[in-house]
């Protein structure tokens, strides 16, 4: 498998500089997209550095007036349960970069490491260790001694807290007031006492949205017995990395039709597309189902429409699951070849938000804790499609940013109609888009993320102090 490229996000980043400037980055961006394309494929969203910065200390780049200055000198272990290409634990790293910006100084644990050579943790281990986060093992003396020195222990996920008695034990009583514990996960089975049975006792829980809070604090009471700590509500915010591809025409206008050119899609042809990991939970079999129905509807009802496609990037051609074979099954069977298209797992997400039109978020169940995709497409002027479930809901104003449908079969005609609602009006996809991307300025930057996350750091840190002078 070849090395991970520098993601799109990070190459653009000064896009808008002199002309020869602006050529040799939009090249950096095409040879991304064309050399992930080669690898096993990943979805990373953040900011990568580019080559010329990899060995630059991020502290001599910190901005003086960052919120989390307070951070600096300050000792933090960031404890996570895996370091993989998923959404916790590229979040957890976002925040360790933060935090090295301000001059923090950031330990890294992963409590389980991935058996044999794992090309996605060995490139995101060198990533870390260009900005200056220190990589320990998850057992041993020097864990331990971290643990007890750190002004800030933050468990990333439900599941780092398996971390605490298989390697702590002992000092487990000694670390809990400085824990701040960042849960993400919205699905039932991680509501497991084995993991979350020192919740109660740590200085406090940071939960990405509003409705998962309200889960956490139900579940926990009604099903384990137990009581949720201090619970601060999180919402994310894009890169800027991200933020300076969206906002630049040129960049934009290069990747479409780049994009749109590998694929075989015409630039007047509608794009409706998925972005996440395919798998059952995000819906993208149901995508599918709604996207063909819209098709028999538009012809039923002699709709005037470019011609749509469905796009489902985050395939796994390698391993063609059962879940994905009967999602090329369904495709085959209803002779929609022409409109569907798989791309594979992507370390460069930001070139296939500047080539669709629509984005779809149809995580099902509870939906999505956040679901950072969403603001990332806000960003890139897209109108969203999404589950009324989960913290999707916080971050949709439907109608306005978007549209939103049930989860389920049930929601399979609705999300047809609002395709074919956003086919034939393009109007409203441009206001819809346009009023997303105000949204995302007002409430989703990275600055945002930030402040709302040094008040809980400051908190944290003052209950920790206050503990251990009691």
């Amino acid at each position: 498998m070849a090395k991970p490229p520098p993601s799109a996000a990070a190459s653009a980043a000064g896009v808008r500089g002199q002309g020869p400037h602006r050529t040799r980055l939009l090249l950096l961006l095409l040879v991304a997209v064309a050399a992930s394309a080669s690898t096993a494929g990943y979805l990373l969203r953040g900011a990568l550095v580019p080559p010329c910065d990899a060995q630059r200390d991020p502290v001599v780049l910190a901005a003086p007036a960052s919120p989390l200055g307070f951070m600096r000198s300050k000792i933090v272990l960031l404890v996570s349960h895996e370091l993989s290409l998923s959404g916790g634990p590229l979040l957890l790293m976002e925040l360790a970069f933060l935090l090295r910006q301000v001059g923090s100084q950031v330990v890294w644990i992963t409590n389980q490491q991935p058996e044999g050579t794992n090309d996605a943790s060995y490139s995101l281990e060198h990533k870390m260790l260009n900005h200056g986060v220190q990589i320990l093992p998850a057992r041993g003396q020097e864990a331990i001694d971290t643990a007890l020195k750190a002004d800030l222990v933050i468990l990333n996920t439900a599941v780092a807290g398996k971390w605490l008695d298989a390697v702590l034990k002992d000092h487990v009583p000694q670390v809990l007031p400085k824990i701040l514990w960042w849960i993400h996960e919205m699905r039932g089975h991680y509501f497991k006492l084995e993991y979350v049975k020192h919740l109660p006792l740590v200085a406090g829980a940071m939960i990405d949205s509003h409705t998962t809070a309200e889960y956490w604090k139900t579940r926990t009471h009604d099903r384990l017995n137990i009581q949720m700590p201090q619970t601060y509500v999180v919402h994310l915010g894009n890169s800027e990395e991200l933020m300076e591809v969206a906002e630049d025409n040129v960049a934009r206008r290069v990747l479409r039709e780049h994009i749109r050119e590998s694929l075989g899609v015409r630039s007047e042809d509608l794009i409706f597309a998925v972005i996440n990991s395919v798998s059952r939970g995000k819906g993208q079999d149901l995508f599918l189902q709604a996207f063909y129905q819209s098709l028999k509807l538009i012809q039923h009802q002699k709709l005037k429409v470019p011609k749509m496609h469905a796009v489902v990037v985050g395939s796994d051609m390698n391993a063609q699951t059962k879940f994905e074979t009967q999602l090329r099954e369904f495709v085959a069977k209803n002779g929609i070849h022409d409109h569907v298209h798989f791309v594979n797992r992507t370390l460069v997400v930001p070139p296939y938000l500047a080539a669709i039109d629509v984005l779809v978020q149809n995580s099902q169940a509870r939906g999505e804790c956040f679901g950072r995709i969403t603001i990332e497409a806000m960003a890139f002027k897209l109108p969203v499609l999404g589950t009324a479930a989960g913290g999707t809901t916080e971050i949709i104003l439907d109608g306005t940013t978007g549209l939103l449908h049930p989860a389920g079969k049930e929601g399979v005609m609705p999300l047809a109609k609002n395709i074919v609602r956003l086919a034939s009006h393009v109007e409203q996809r441009i206001s819809m888009g346009n009023r997303g991307y105000a949204r995302v300025k007002e409430r989703f930057m990275e600055h945002h993320m930030a402040d709302r996350i040094a008040v809980v750091l400051k908190e944290v840190l003052q209950k920790s102090r206050q503990h251990s002078h009691s």
